[in-house]
Order: structure tokens, then sequence, then C-alpha cells
């Protein structure tokens, strides 16, 4: 019987909602992405779910860029630096992989398809008898959007599909049960926002803005540090899941400096520009300013060499290939809109969370409004944010 005869079947389950949640959602336009509840809770970072006006899958070209520009390096690093032959030996039938930070599987469906394709044409030019059951984790947040992800699981699929669901960070798998581990545009999300940058008795309190952008130093040391003890903690944790001789492939969003010119931007900047609209609608009365200076983005985007660093003192991974991409798929965004509900699909749920769900449509008009005023915010090439592409071996003894 073939794999995609005996794949599993999956069920949904609906949860009951107060007319209010319901409500809530109605206003929104999603579908099942997240719960909005009347305080913050931490790790509501799972981007909008279902296929409506502002889902992530109808708004996430920009990250669907990504996955194109590193199809050819996938495969040819699968095809040089996969050992068919050894991690055989640690699992005869299986081949087990893991995508952390999934969403809904727009994006995640075709790097899978990449991925177990370079590995069947190695098989096939080694002449390898090895005949693979692929079984393929999806991980994201536990407020992800897992209906429409299993609901859009291509039919054809050559895999057996699961779902886990929880933070990244730390460990999700059973110790040596992974042969090859991906994540795309994820890495830059932290565990949570630095402690000290919402306590305001700390230097790092950083009233009246949402990100380190601009920020004083003490705030952008902490998001750094913030960072560094995550990954540090990612990379543990898969050392610890990824066998030995185990592939990790990493597409993680960056900066080529920490210096932003005037006329240029970074992700970062349109976060900045972002909160911005929140602070005037907080001096409108719209919403009190002691709600926006509580909240912080708890993303991070580092530079080549500060990532580069972090691996290299983990010890657990040897660093197989280092790049860095131009995302392409800035391009497909060119009207301030555009660019709107791009940071809407990703940002809204934890935004809600903290703001409730009546202030969106106004805070993203005037984000768009504001873009608009700038003109150099609708050149893509301007736009300077970078992948980096890191590719991983699992070494040593566990």
């Amino acid at each position: 019987m073939s794999s995609v005869e005996r794949r599993p079947q999956w069920m949904s389950t609906r949860m009951m909602l107060s007319p209010q949640v319901a409500q809530d959602n109605e206003e929104l336009r999603l579908r099942t992405t997240f719960v909005a509840l009347h305080k913050p809770v931490e790790g509501l970072y799972a981007m909008n779910g279902g296929d409506g006006l502002h889902s992530y899958a109808q708004n996430s070209s920009y990250q669907r860029g990504v996955v194109d520009v590193a199809k050819p390096i996938i495969q040819e690093e699968i095809t040089t630096k996969l050992d068919i032959e050894q991690l055989s030996s640690t699992s005869q039938y299986n081949f087990r992989i893991a995508d952390f930070g999934c969403s809904t599987g727009h994006n995640s469906f075709p790097a899978i398809q990449i991925i177990i394709q370079a590995i069947e044409k190695k098989i096939e030019r080694e002449r390898e008898l090895q005949n693979f059951d692929y079984q393929v984790f999806f991980n994201d947040q536990v407020m992800n959007d897992f209906n429409t992800l299993f609901a859009s699981l291509p039919p054809e699929r050559k895999y057996y599909a699961a779902g886990v669901p929880g933070p990244f960070h730390g460990r999700l798998l059973p110790k040596d049960s992974l042969h090859f581990a991906y994540s795309s545009c994820a890495l830059n999300w932290l565990s949570e926002v630095p402690k000290a940058v919402q306590d305001g008795t700390s230097r790092a309190w950083n009233e009246g803005k949402v990100h380190y952008t601009g920020a004083k130093k003490e705030v952008f040391d902490a998001y750094s540090n913030q960072y560094d003890k995550d990954i540090t903690s990612f990379l543990n944790s898969r050392a610890t899941e990824v066998v030995s001789g185990g592939l990790m492939a990493l597409l993680v969003p960056a900066v080529p400096t920490f210096d932003h010119s005037e006329t240029t931007y970074t992700t970062p900047t349109e976060m900045d520009v972002l909160g911005s609209c929140l602070m005037d609608m907080a001096n409108k009365g719209r919403l009190s300013k002691a709600k926006v200076d509580s909240f912080n983005f708890p993303l991070y985007f580092i530079i080549p060499n500060e990532l580069k660093a972090i691996i290299e003192r983990n010890n657990n991974f040897s660093i197989e290939r280092m790049e860095i991409l131009n995302n392409p798929g800035k391009h497909s965004l060119r009207s301030a809109n555009e660019r709107a509900s791009y940071l809407r699909a990703v940002f809204e749920g934890l935004l809600v969370n903290h703001f409730g769900s009546g202030i969106m449509d106004e805070l993203f008009e005037r984000y768009a409004n504001k873009l608009e005023e700038s003109s150099h915010f609708l050149d893509p090439d301007n736009e300077k944010s970078i992948i980096i592409f890191v590719l991983l071996k699992r070494t040593g003894d566990k």
C-alpha cells in the first residue's frame, strides 16, 4: 500500500467560544487563529489563520520568496552533505523531518517537497537501495491554526504528517528522532520580551517605544542578550533531537548592520513606524499611553557575525555553509497597503492580545498612510533586510 493510501486521517475539533470572543473573531475576519483574551498571554505569536483577507496564507509572499531563493542551495547541500549510509544506520526505514515555525503550511509544504525530492534524487544518484518512509513534524505555537494546516496538506504528499505544538526554543521531540531540521523566517522571534525592557525601574525601560530600533543602548543590549539565550536554547534542544550526522537548514531574518540610513529601511524600521502609530492613537485618546509603554515586539534581527559566533560557541553543530540571501519576495510588496497587510498577517494576533481587536483597522490604516507619506518605503530596493542561510551538521557524541 502506498504512503498516500496509508496517510493518517485528521479530525478537527471546534472550540466553544464566548459571544464576545466570537464577535472579536468575526470583526477580524479570521477563522481560528487565536482567542482574544482580556489579559495578555505570553507566547501568543501565531500568524493569522484561515485563508481570509488578513490571513497569513494570503499575505506571505515575502516569506515565500525566501523559500524560492533557498531552493537550489538546499538541493545542493543535501546532495553534497547528507550521508544516507550513516543516517540509514540510525533508522533503517524512517526519515524524519521537522519544520520549526510552520504557520499554516502555505510556505512550509513547498519547502518540505524540496527537501524530500532532493533526498530521493541523492538516493537514486548513489544507487542506494534505501526506501524511506518519510515523517514530517510541523511545529508552531500552541495558538497556531493547525486545522487549516491539516486541511491544506498536499493530497499526493510522500510523507506522514504530524503537528507538534509548542515554542521551539525548548525540547519538542524525543532524543535522536530527527534526520533533517528546517526553519524559515521564524528564528527572529524571541521566547519572551526581555524582562528589563518592561520594568519601569530598569535602565532598559522602553517607555514610548515598542522595539529596540532607535531606543537606548540598554534596550538593545537586553534584546541582544535575550536572543543569545534563546538561540542557544534552540540549538541545545535540536542537538538532542537530531541524530549524529543529521542536518539542519536555517533561514534567519536578519539585518546587514544595526545602523540604518534615512533612505533605506528594514523590518525593524517598519515595526518602529507601527509603534509611532500606536503612540499617535494614544495621544488622541484612542488607547492609553501606559498600554503602549507596556507593549514591546518580541523579535530580534541579528547580524551575520553575531549569529555565527553564537553557533560556534555552542559546539553541537558544525557550520557547513553560511551565506547572505537577498529575498526576492520583497518585490511582491509594492504598495503601502500590501506592506500593511503583510505585517497585519504576522502581528495581528500579538497586538489583539495586548490592545484588543477594536483598534486594528485604524492602526493598520494609519500605518499604510505613514508609509505613503515616506516615498522610500514604496521602493522595494530600499528594503535592506537580509536572510542568513545556515546549514548545520550535528557533530559529536551526545
